[in-house]
């Protein structure tokens, strides 16, 4: 095979949930495209690359800091969802139902992968909770033993600073991904959220 396909192809294939063969298959689509489509999606894939970055106050991702979210006014800016990833910001806003701001920890707390709390986002977390305005904190953390473990320790850290903190309903399968959750899941995940 050509090199540059393979060269392709390869790279392709590092995308998550993309085997070799649905690589090999979008490098050939990408061959059979005119050249301003192809153009255009290599366009795209440089401009997210240069134009978006982490909200210095939420991590969620912005063309301009802070992030839409964070500079919405009608906001509850009494309380902080704390998430995993930014996919799982996308998926509760789709639900229309949660009204306050969020934290992107990026990640979860799993040894076996190296990441330990210093990799996430909970320093920046506890500052942002020093601010006396937050009541409430909800741990929106995936369903699965990093998840839970992540939701433990972040509640250890936050009971002592007076702050409420829940846990989003157990409305989602274990093992699961909110990104992955339909809309109606997620509203009654965060309706039916508990004390943690």
């Amino acid at each position: 095979m050509v090199d540059s396909i393979e060269k392709l192809i390869e790279e392709f294939s590092r995308f998550p949930g993309i085997g070799k063969k649905t690589a090999q298959r979008m490098a050939f689509f990408v061959l059979k495209q005119r050249d301003e489509e192809s153009e255009a999606l290599a366009q795209a894939i440089l401009e997210v690359k240069s134009k978006v970055r982490y909200c210095s106050v939420c991590f969620n991702i912005t063309e301009d800091d802070p992030c839409a979210i964070c500079k919405d006014v009608k906001k509850d800016r009494s309380t902080i969802c704390v998430v995993e990833e930014v996919n799982d910001v996308v998926a509760l806003e789709k639900t229309n139902q949660y009204r306050g701001l969020y934290h992107v920890l990026g990640g979860v707390l799993s040894p076996l992968d190296g990441m330990g709390p210093e990799d996430l986002k909970v320093k920046e977390l506890l500052s942002r909770l020093k601010d006396k305005q937050i009541n409430e904190v909800i741990l929106a953390t995936n369903p699965s033993a990093e998840g839970e473990a992540t939701a433990i320790y972040l509640s250890k850290l936050i009971k002592p600073l007076s702050v409420k903190v829940t846990r989003i309903a157990r409305g989602l399968p274990a093992g699961g991904d909110l990104e992955y959750a339909d809309q109606t899941t997620l509203a009654n995940a965060l309706e039916g959220r508990v004390e943690f």
